[in-house]
């Protein structure tokens, strides 16, 4: 369930009515059902329906997933008996497993109905463990302890409760059986791709009516041979001495994640434009809507090819398109959008478009800060050049003397045109040369104009540039999704050498990132926010332990039995609807002591 505004304008007053709305599925899609009319709220009531509305979905999705996760097991041949006298002297625990936060991830897997759309479409033969368990698995290490498959085989799945509760042994779990699932799951791309945002659609309503779209890199340990995509490129892991492949990622204006497409390492951002959009209306079909992208995509050729297909953008614009707008910097008519921000709009001359110009205070400190360094560092090198000319003992080589000039300026380009250098001959020197140079005022004064300032470029003419620049600043999130994958997700290095395995792995991370996010929203739903990793670093400490228990008739029983949560503990799995279970499975019969341990 969620709060959907309703907008009315009444006595030319806007009014925003509210509606507590759920989601259900039906042959043709997801549908909408109004549960509720609530009129007009305050931002108080507001967060508490909302907070009601979460408590009654993540009660309802709990019950149901819990009962097929941890439901009861098979039949026991040699069931326990509900009492049964135990001998305390021999009460041990044993096998502590990581639980907390693998249920958790186990539960926004059945969310998403990850689990169902595996089963359904995955391909079944003679594998000895279905290949939906091991993408299950694969995406639950991706998610909690982003590592190798080799890792996965030889530590951590053997430290998490996944074989108790997936019915999958440990000795199964091995790197060839991961490096095959990788292989099935990637022929199933696109079919993931929708289903998420369908079900995401279902369960948080997302617009799909603007897409925000970036392009990243990530890098290979390695030579990656194989691997014609793998190129070397502009890095922005600041790896420039290792192959990479570029990923072209969009995102809804929420951040939920709706597609991605893999590049050749050495492929430039702007000629990735076409490409995604295409893909993206293929998959999704053709709709009107605006595609939000930073000016590394930008080129008139990329602009001209959306207005061909109705399609509407809102795009940055290199630094050097504000010289067209001097006098509107001067004395245009500035409004601030919130502290420290001020916009201003522009049509263009045939008023297909539309310009806006943006200030930021905090932006303009960094820039002017940046343009001194730069000028303080070029200064100080042709201070030193100089010294060396005027101490030479011998004739210097004027070419080699303006080839040290253009190396300095070549290194601090952002301030390279505040200088007019000049070298002159100078006989009365050994060194033949002297060198003069002086202060640009032309170019201080573009500076302390322009800096702080950019310019937003559309065709979504509709807009005030107030909610143009609030729809730009979205993309915010297309970067958040890259610090995620690549911080906490790991999807950097690259091991993988084999072009499908690098496909594979890009996969796996982008079902993780789908788990984060919708835990994310979840979250705020919720009102904890948005810090996922303190949510499972917490539950992280919640275990599951086998409790064995030796009886009175010779033989012990044994419990796999889970942490109690403390007060916060229980807190948090309140504000998230979630209830765990005290235990896992049912009571069960084990080898006598004398097997077990011969001191028991």
């Amino acid at each position: 369930m969620f709060l959907k505004p309703c907008h009315r304008r009444k006595n030319g007053k806007d009014h925003v009515y509210w509606q507590l709305v759920e989601s259900y599925r039906t042959p043709r899609g997801s549908r909408h059902r109004v549960v509720a009319y609530l009129g007009e709220l305050s931002s108080g009531e507001r967060g508490g329906w909302a907070r009601l509305a979460t408590l009654l979905d993540g009660k309802a999705a709990a019950k149901t997933r819990q009962l097929s996760l941890f439901g009861s097991a098979a039949a026991d041949p040699e069931p326990v008996p509900e009492t049964v006298a135990v001998r305390l002297d021999g009460v041990r625990v044993t096998r502590t497993r990581d639980f907390g936060d693998v249920f958790l991830a186990l539960v926004l897997w059945r969310a998403l109905e990850l689990d169902e759309l595996f089963e359904r479409d995955l391909p079944q033969g003679r594998e000895g463990v279905p290949w939906a368990l091991m993408a299950c698995i694969l995406t639950v290490a991706r998610f909690l302890e982003p590592d190798s498959e080799l890792h996965v085989e030889d530590h951590w799945y053997r430290r998490t409760v996944l074989a108790d509760v997936l019915g999958v042994p440990a000795d199964r779990v091995n790197a060839a059986r991961l490096y095959r699932t990788l292989d099935v799951v990637l022929g199933h791309k696109s079919m993931i791709q929708g289903h998420l945002k369908e079900r995401v659609g279902e369960l948080f309503s997302p617009s799909f009516d603007l897409l925000l779209y970036d392009v990243t890199s990530t890098y290979f340990e390695g030579l990656a041979a194989r691997n014609p995509r793998a190129q070397r490129g502009y890095s922005r892991d600041h790896r420039p001495d290792c192959k990479q492949v570029c990923i072209g990622l969009v995102v809804t204006r929420e951040g939920f994640p709706l597609g991605y497409e893999v590049f050749a390492g050495n492929r430039t951002d702007v000629t990735t434009l076409q490409e995604i959009v295409e893909v993206m209306e293929a998959r999704y079909g053709r709709a009107e809507r605006v595609w939000v992208v930073d000016r590394g995509l930008v080129s008139e050729a990329n602009l001209a090819f959306l207005r061909e297909r109705g399609a509407r953008y809102l795009v940055g614009t290199p630094k050097a398109m504000l010289r067209r707008f001097e006098r509107q910097l001067l004395d245009g008519d500035w409004s601030e959008v919130r502290g420290g921000i001020e916009v201003q709009q522009v049509a263009s001359p045939d008023g297909e478009e539309t310009f806006v110009l943006c200030r930021s205070a905090e932006r303009r400190e960094k820039e002017r800060a940046m343009h001194q360094r730069f000028v303080d560092r070029i200064e100080a090198g042709l201070v030193r050049l100089s010294r060396s000319l005027e101490r030479a003992r011998r004739r210097r080589d004027r070419g080699l003397v303006e080839r040290q000039i253009g190396r300095l300026l070549g290194q601090n380009t952002r301030g390279a045109g505040a200088f007019r250098i000049e070298l002159c001959e100078n006989a009365d020197a050994p060194s033949g040369l002297r060198l003069h140079w002086s202060l640009e005022p032309s170019w201080g004064q573009w500076a302390h104009l322009s800096e702080g300032c950019y310019l937003l470029r559309t065709n979504v003419t509709d807009e005030r540039p107030e909610a143009l620049w609030r729809t730009y600043i979205q993309l915010t999130d297309v970067e958040a999704a890259f610090r995620t994958t690549k911080s906490d997700l790991r999807i950097r290095p690259i091991w993988h050498q084999i072009d499908r395995r690098v496909e594979a792995h890009i996969l796996f991370s982008f079902l993780a990132y789908a788990l984060w996010r919708t835990l994310g929203a979840w979250m705020e739903r919720a009102g904890l926010g948005r810090g996922v990793r303190t949510v499972l670093e917490e539950l992280s400490r919640l275990k599951a332990s086998d409790v064995v228990l030796p009886t009175s008739t010779g033989r012990a029983v044994t419990l796999c039995c889970i942490t109690e949560p403390n007060r916060a503990q229980r807190v948090l799995l309140d504000r998230l609807g979630i209830e765990l279970p005290s235990r896992l499975g049912r009571p069960a019969w084990v080898p006598e002591p004398t097997e077990l341990d011969p001191h028991m």
